[in-house]
């Protein structure tokens, strides 16, 4: 999905209409939030009650227009702290009731002030229950935010809607990944080496593991085996990320060479697509994802039911019910999503690797998966036995 915004991102006194349009040519009419103009992306809902500083910095969330389901937000304004990037990702943002004043000793300024800055085109004041009841309905789908003193004729905009990309076949992961590798120091005692693949990094990722003493070396999205391997790791992550995993040949060609070299490695979200695709499943995308941070998962190898946060338009196509073979050994389905049985983590049986779709690093919680991290840990002490 493109994105093109109009007009200087500064703090107005008067309230402009805005507008969001569906592609199915569905209009909800609102007020401006944020910056003022034009932006387009896929129109996807999230279901978590607070995070939306993390959800609104998470880079899986590229080119897309997050509805945000609780009724009121900004209530605890934006703090210098809690971002999981560098900058806000999101294409637009859709809210009903904004918070009139951010109340939190953390906060350095508003919600609504913290979108202008940095541009980013939203609306608020229309019903995002009977948004997201279409969404949940018809899909997540096209869609753009316009706002203004003046708009154009609907059928003008559903048009400009129209002719956006689609998400599926959509490349995105190398836009949002870091350029040059950098390091995050282990806490305490340097235990391990792992080399992270950025593919859409969140920052709470590489801190979760530097917790448990491993010193991270994350590596740009177009990261070679030699790249990889001059860390000398213990083990290799492949980290979430957005757009239509089919299109990942790069990462895939990657994770088929370090599963050959039998590392421990471990991979989330786009990463466990990435790793269903090195084991020869296929991948296809949901009608209306997953995210949130209150998605119920089962642990099948454990029995164990976890509150999760998610946040994936794609899943991957791999068989519940048996262990497969692949050219890598035997593998099984290790999670599975307990409201529509979606594919949410796998698990080589043969040699040291596995995988979740959703996230246990998940900053503003729920902190039940965090438990994947020392797994991961624990493969890298086998292999080091």
């Amino acid at each position: 999905m493109t994105t093109s915004k109009q007009g200087s991102p500064s703090t107005r006194t008067e309230v402009l209409p805005a507008v969001l349009v569906l592609e199915d040519g569905r209009v909800f009419r609102g007020r401006a939030y944020g910056a003022v103009g034009e932006t387009f992306g896929e129109a996807v809902f999230s279901t978590g009650m607070t995070g939306y500083q993390e959800t609104l910095t998470d880079p899986s969330y590229d080119r897309q227009i997050v509805v945000a389901t609780a009724p009121q937000i900004g209530n605890t304004g934006w703090n210098d702290e809690d971002d999981e990037s560098k900058r806000i990702w999101v294409s637009g943002y859709v809210v009903r009731d904004p918070a009139r004043v951010p109340s939190n000793w953390r906060a350095k300024r508003s919600l609504d002030d913290e979108l202008v800055a940095q541009d980013i085109v939203g609306i608020s004041g229309i019903d995002t229950r009977a948004l997201t009841r279409h969404l949940r309905e018809s899909g997540s789908m096209r869609s753009g935010i316009f706002s203004g003193e003046t708009l154009p004729a609907d059928a003008e905009l559903v048009a400009k809607v129209q002719a956006q990309p689609q998400m599926k076949g959509a490349s995105l992961y190398e836009e949002v990944a870091t350029k040059e590798a950098y390091v995050v120091e282990a806490i305490g005692e340097k235990k391990f080496t792992v080399a992270a693949i950025d593919l859409g990094i969140k920052g709470m990722t590489p801190h979760r593991m530097a917790e448990r003493g491993i010193e991270v070396h994350v590596l740009p999205a177009t990261a070679t085996p030699e790249d990889v391997y001059a860390v000398n790791p213990d083990g290799v992550f492949f980290s979430n990320g957005p757009g239509d995993p089919a299109t990942a040949e790069g990462p895939v060609a990657l994770m088929t060479a370090v599963l050959e070299r039998k590392t421990p490695l471990f991979g989330i979200c786009f990463g466990n697509q990435i790793l269903g695709r090195a084991l020869g499943f296929g991948t296809f995308k949901l009608k209306y994802g997953h995210r949130g941070i209150n998605q119920p998962v089962q642990d099948r190898t454990t029995g164990k039911v976890e509150v999760t946060a998610h946040n994936h338009g794609f899943a991957v196509d791999a068989p519940l019910d048996k262990v497969s073979d692949t050219k890598f050994g035997r593998a099984e389905v290790s999670h599975v999503c307990l409201n529509d049985n979606v594919v949410e983590g796998l698990q080589l049986l043969d040699q040291p690797g596995f995988s979740v779709q959703y996230h246990p690093e998940a900053a503003a919680g729920p902190h039940d998966a965090a438990y994947l991290f020392d797994r991961f840990v624990s493969l890298m002490e086998s292999a080091r036995a």
